[in-house]
């Protein structure tokens, strides 16, 4: 099990099961006839499940918070009238305790506002929470909770509405196809124990090579503890890899060339580069992981020289 780079982890949700893959929450007064109804459209032509709310349509709050909770990753559409909407204000604090409780991916956009606006409620966004204070003046707790979470948005890796939207949509697909969630043992018991030793052992948020190794007799569970691992904490790196039954494929002739270009494409969201030999290959994935956040699972290894050939010193 190889990290490279690591980043923060919170450990919850081991097996979720989502009903979507992204939640688009906007303001649909300012967006809802151009950008956001053109990026929902864009995910759907790339086969992922994008849920919109749309003007018209009969939705409760709770139905939307349970959608949310529902969604591996949630995009957030900050606009001019974004903060005069206190659906959207709540949706954007569900959003984020999703993001801590079940590791949900979050990107903000930020479409015709500065940033600097929305992280330091200036402009419409200073106007409008300062009518929210006016409002509940005897719940000044709601407000602060809405700027805490407004500020807090501001600190992710996001994108200004000037990026093409075709190019957002490649990205974030890339996230969203490729990170599938590995089947778990239903109820793993004592698996949070398990994961919490782990993440400490791999250093998850230091900036460094780590490899860590699962050792035991057959059948306690290697295989199901580093499966919960990597459903935990793959979607913080950059590429992300679980390779199955290495002993067993490693034994055919081209197996090594075969698992080799396995971590290649997947590292890489799907790209394709095919490698001819070991040697070729080690030098490969040397090139094009050393500057990543990888994570890097090897199952079933029973030799050194697998493990030399697939992750080396990457």
């Amino acid at each position: 099990m190889t990290t490279r780079q690591g980043a923060s982890s919170s450990s919850s949700s081991v097996n979720h099961l989502w009903k979507y893959d992204i939640f688009i929450c906007y303001r649909g007064v300012d967006t809802h006839n151009n950008f956001t109804y053109n990026l929902h459209n864009n995910f759907i032509q790339k086969g992922i499940k994008a849920y919109l709310f749309r003007r018209g349509e009969e939705v409760s709050f709770p139905t939307l918070v349970k959608i949310i909770e529902e969604s591996r990753v949630s995009v957030i559409v900050f606009s001019e009238n974004f903060a005069s909407s206190e659906w959207c204000l709540e949706e954007l604090v569900k959003i984020l305790q999703c993001k801590e409780s079940q590791q949900q991916i979050v990107w903000p956009i930020y479409y015709k506002v500065d940033p600097l606006d929305v992280r330091y409620q200036k402009g419409s966004f200073g106007e409008a929470l300062a009518d929210f204070e006016s409002k509940y003046i005897k719940n000044m707790e709601k407000v602060l909770r809405w700027r805490t979470a407004l500020t807090e948005a501001t600190n992710l890796d996001g994108w200004h509405e000037s990026k093409f939207i075709h190019n957002f949509v490649e990205e974030l697909s890339v996230q969203v196809l490729n990170r599938k969630y590995l089947n778990v043992a239903n109820y793993p018991v004592g698996i949070d124990s398990h994961l919490r030793v782990m993440s400490e052992l791999l250093g998850i948020g230091v900036n460094d090579i780590r490899m860590v190794g699962i050792w035991g007799t057959e059948g306690i569970g290697k295989t199901t503890v580093a499966k919960a691992v990597y459903n935990s904490i793959a979607h913080n790196f950059d590429g992300s890899c679980f390779l199955e039954n290495v002993r067993e494929k490693s034994m055919t002739s081209r197996g090594l060339v075969q698992l080799q270009n396995i971590i290649l494409s997947d590292v890489q969201g799907g790209k394709q580069l095919e490698v001819i030999n070991v040697d070729k290959g080690i030098q490969v994935i040397k090139e094009r992981l050393s500057n990543k956040r990888v994570l890097l699972i090897l199952d079933g290894v029973d030799q050194l020289d697998q493990l030399n050939k697939l992750a080396g010193r990457v």
